[in-house]
C-alpha cells in the first residue's frame, strides 16, 4: 500500500510547484535528424559480445520439443552473421578480454550449443570448420552417458539413444581448436517439487519441497545435492578432454547465487543464462544469450539479432496479493487463474508482485507470504504466484518489498520523529511505522527477511517499497542519533536543525544510509537467487519535482538513477492532492524533470494510481478512461515505462477494455 496522506507542509509546497506549472505542454515535433538514435545504431560498448543459444539441429523437421533448428536455416544464419560483420570469438577470447589481455572486436558473437545432441558432431561440427567459427558445446552429463540402446529420460520424454552424443564424440570434438566443451549439469536438467501447489521449477536453481514432510530442503541439503552434480560432471569432462570445463550453462537459463558460488568453487568461470541483453567480458557470472528456436527464418532471426540491444519497454501491474488469498482453497484457486488470465490478456511485460500481507492498508506488515524467521506467514503462496506469472502470464515478477515497515516484536527499536513542541522523541504513526535503519537487530532481522524470500521462490527482481524514507525530524531513535554523532553530527536532532549547512549534510546522510541499506538487502538477496536479479526503488514525487524536499522524505532521485536498476516514481497527482484539471500538467512537470538527467527516462517507470484513497468504497475508483488518459499524457510527455497499482482483477478495475490499447502495443488500436 501506499502512503494515503502527506505531511501538510509538504502538500502545501507541492501545490505552489503545481500552480507554476500552467498546462501541460503540446507534445513538440521533432525532426528526424533530432531524434535519439537507436542503440543498434551507437558503437557496440567494449568488450561486449553477443550470444546465441542453440540446441538440436535436424537436416528435416525441426522438432520444438528439443528447440532445434534445420540445418539448412543455420547455415543461412552463420552466413549471415559473417556477411554482416560479426566477429566470431571464442571462450579463451573472452576469458583473455576479462583478464585485460586484449580488446573483443566490435560485434563480436559466440555460438553456444546445450544438452549434447549427436546433431552437434554430424551436423554442427562440419559448419563450424566450413565458417572457422567457434562455438561451447555444453552437454548434459546424464545424457551423454546413457548406455547403448536403453532410451534416454528428456525431461520426462523418452528419447531415441542415438539423439545424444557419446563420450567417445565428445572426446574428439573436444580436440579442435573451434569447440569449448561446458557442463550443463550431470544430471540436474529437470524440474522439481518448489512449492506446497507442487510447481514444477528448475532443480539446479530452487530448493526442493517434500510434499510428505512439509518441508523445504534445508541450505545444507541443497548444497549437498548441487555439489555432487557440480563434481560428477566437473570430473567425467576433464576426464574425457584432459580439460577442466570452466564454462557452466544453466538449464532453462534459470540462475542462482548458492550453486553460482558452489560452481566458482568448481573452477568455473563463466556462467550462461537467458536472459536479455548483450553480454560484457566484465561480469561474466551473468552471460545472457539470445535463445534460437522455433527454426525462425532469416528475417526473423536477423531482427533477433537486430534489436538485441534495445531496451525494453516496461508495463507494470502492481498486483497484492491480498486480493489472491482466500480461506477457501476453492476460491484462491478461482482468483489465482483470475489474475494470470488477466495478466496474459493484458500483454504487459511486468509484474510488482506483493510478498507481504497488509489487509489492514496501514502498511504495518504483520505477515508475509513466504516461510521466514520472524513473522507469520499468511500463506506460502508467493513463489507459486510468481511461477504462474512468468509461466502461463509471461512476464517478469518482482518481489515488492517493505524495507522498515515490519511489525517485528517491540523490542526491536522503532524509527522516532522527534518533536520541536515537547522536545521529545516518539513514534510518529502518521507514516509508516519502521524499524530504525540503524538498529542492528532491525537490520539483522530485515536482512534474515530478504534471505528467507530468496531462499523460497525464483522471480526477476525486487521493488523496495516507499516506506523508506525519513521525514526531517527522523529518526531520532538512539541508535539513530549515536551512529549522528558517530558521523560528526550534533547530539541531538534539535542541534542539527539549528544549522542549515548541517541539516543539509543530515539529509544526505541519511539518504545514503537508506540505500546503503538497500544495496545490503540486494547482496543478501543475490548470494542466494543469483546476480541476475534486478533492483526497483519506489520514490515519491515531491523529490522528483523539488530537489529540496530531500529533507522531508531522505529520498534524491539522482542517487536512485545511479543506484537501482529502475526508479519507480509515484506519479500519484491525486494522491498528492492535485485538482484533476492540473493533472496533465503536473505528470508532464514529473516527466520534464526526470528528463533533465540525460539517459534518466531510461531507467524511470512512472507508477500512475487507480484508486484515489481520498475517497471510500467504489468511489474510489478511477475509471479506466481517466487512467488511459493519463498513460497516453505521460508518453506524450516522453515517458517511456509506466505502470499503475493497484489492479483489482476481481473486479477489472481498471476496466481493460478501456486502459489495453493504451498500455499494451499489443493491443493497439484495438479494444
Amino acid at each position: 500500500m501506499f502512503r494515503r496522506w502527506l505531511h501538510a507542509g509538504i502538500i502545501f509546497a507541492g501545490l505552489l510547484l503545481i500552480t507554476a506549472c500552467g498546462s501541460a505542454e503540446t507534445p513538440r515535433y521533432v525532426p528526424p535528424a533530432d531524434r535519439v538514435p537507436l542503440n543498434a545504431d551507437h558503437a557496440w560498448p567494449k568488450n561486449s559480445f553477443l550470444v546465441l543459444g542453440y540446441h538440436d539441429v535436424e537436416d528435416d523437421a525441426a522438432d520444438q520439443r528439443y528447440l532445434s533448428v534445420r540445418t539448412s536455416a543455420l547455415n543461412d544464419q552463420l552466413a549471415w552473421l559473417r556477411d554482416n560483420g560479426y566477429h566470431p570469438i571464442s571462450v579463451q577470447q573472452i576469458v583473455d578480454a576479462h583478464a585485460g589481455k586484449i580488446v573483443l572486436p566490435e560485434k563480436a558473437v559466440l555460438l553456444t550449443f546445450d544438452d549434447g545432441y549427436s546433431s552437434f558432431y554430424t551436423r554442427v561440427w562440419p559448419l563450424l570448420e566450413r565458417y572457422k567459427f567457434p562455438a561451447l558445446w555444453a552437454p548434459v552429463g546424464s545424457w551423454v552417458d546413457a548406455p547403448a540402446n536403453q532410451p534416454v529420460d528428456f525431461g520426462g520424454l523418452k528419447t531415441a539413444r542415438d539423439k545424444f552424443a557419446t563420450w567417445e564424440m565428445v572426446r574428439e570434438v573436444s580436440k579442435s581448436p573451434l569447440v569449448e566443451i561446458g557442463a550443463h549439469t550431470w544430471a540436474s536438467h529437470y524440474g522439481v517439487q518448489a512449492n506446497p501447489q507442487g510447481s514444477k521449477e528448475p532443480a539446479v536453481a530452487n530448493r526442493l519441497y517434500d510434499k510428505n514432510t512439509g518441508q523445504y530442503e534445508t541450505d545444507a541439503q541443497y548444497e549437498a545435492r548441487i555439489n555432487a552434480d557440480l563434481d560428477r560432471v566437473t570430473k567425467k569432462i576433464t576426464e574425457v578432454t584432459g580439460k577442466a570445463p570452466r564454462a557452466w550453462v544453466w538449464p532453462y537459463g534459470a540462475a542462482n547465487g548458492t550453486t553460482l558460488k558452489l560452481a566458482r568453487q568448481h573452477g568455473y568461470e563463466m556462467a550462461f543464462t537467458l536472459n536479455p541483453g548483450l553480454a560484457n567480458a566484465a561480469r561474466l557470472d551473468d552471460v545472457p544469450r539470445i535463445l534460437i528456436s522455433d527454426n525462425p527464418s532469416l528475417r526473423n532471426f536477423a531482427s533477433q539479432v537486430a534489436q538485441v540491444r534495445e531496451e525494453q519497454t516496461m508495463r507494470v501491474m502492481h498486483i497484492d496479493l491480498d486480493y489472491v488469498y482466500d480461506k477457501d482453497p476453492v476460491q484462491q484457486r478461482k482468483n489465482i487463474d483470475k489474475l494470470i488470465q488477466r495478466v496474459y490478456d493484458m500483454r504487459i511485460t511486468h509484474v510488482f508482485l506483493q510478498a507481504y500481507a497488509d489487509p489492514e492498508g496501514d502498511g504495518n506488515i504483520r505477515e508475509l507470504y513466504f516461510p521466514n524467521r520472524w513473522l507469520p506467514m499468511r500463506a506460502d503462496l508467493f513463489n507459486f504466484i510468481a511461477w504462474q506469472l512468468q509461466t502461463r502470464g509471461g512476464v517478469n515478477v518482482y518481489a515488492w518489498m517493505p524495507v522498515l515497515a515490519f511489525d517485528l516484536d517491540d523490542a526491536v527499536p522503532r524509527v522516532a520523529a522527534w518533536s520541536p513542541d515537547s522536545g521529545r522523541a516518539a513514534v510518529d504513526r502518521q507514516h509508516y511505522v519502521r524499524l530504525s535503519p540503524w538498529s542492528p537487530v532491525a537490520r539483522q532481522r530485515i536482512n534474515d527477511i530478504y534471505e528467507d524470500l530468496a531462499r523460497h521462490a525464483s522471480f526477476h527482481g525486487i521493488l523496495f517499497h516507499d516506506d523508506a524514507m525519513l521525514t526531517d525530524f527522523e529518526d531520532a531513535s538512539p541508535d539513530a542519533l549515536r551512529a549522528y554523532q558517530a558521523a560528526g553530527f550534533p547530539a541531538s536532532i534539535a542541534e542539527i536543525r539549528r544549522d542549515p549547512q548541517t541539516l543539509e549534510r543530515w539529509t544526505r546522510f541519511k539518504s545514503q544510509a537508506l540505500i546503503d541499506f538497500t544495496k545490503q538487502l540486494t547482496e543478501t538477496v543475490r548470494a542466494i537467487r543469483g546476480p541476475q536479479v534486478k533492483t526497483a526503488r519506489n520514490i515519491y514525487a515531491m523529490p522528483v519535482l523539488d530537489p529540496a524536499s530531500e529533507a522531508w522524505f531522505a529520498q534524491n532521485l539522482n542517487d536512485f538513477l545511479s543506484t537501482y536498476d529502475w526508479t519507480a516514481p509515484m506519479a500519484m497527482p491525486l494522491m498528492e492532492n492535485v485538482p484533476p484539471e492540473q493533472a496533465d500538467a503536473w505528470l508532464d512537470s514529473l516527466v520534464n524533470r526526470v528528463a533533465r538527467i540525460p539517459g534518466a527516462l531510461d531507467k524511470t517507470v512512472f507508477e500512475l494510481q487507480a484508486r484515489d484513497w481520498r475517497k471510500t468504497g467504489e468511489h474510489a475508483d478511477i475509471s479506466g478512461e481517466q487512467l488511459a488518459h493519463w498513460m497516453r499524457q505521460l508518453k506524450l510527455s516522453g515517458a517511456k515505462n509506466y505502470g499503475y497499482y493497484p489492479d483489482d482483477f476481481i473486479n477489472d478495475h481498471p476496466e481493460m477494455s478501456a486502459i489495453r490499447p493504451t498500455f499494451s502495443s499489443y493491443w493497439y488500436p484495438q479494444k
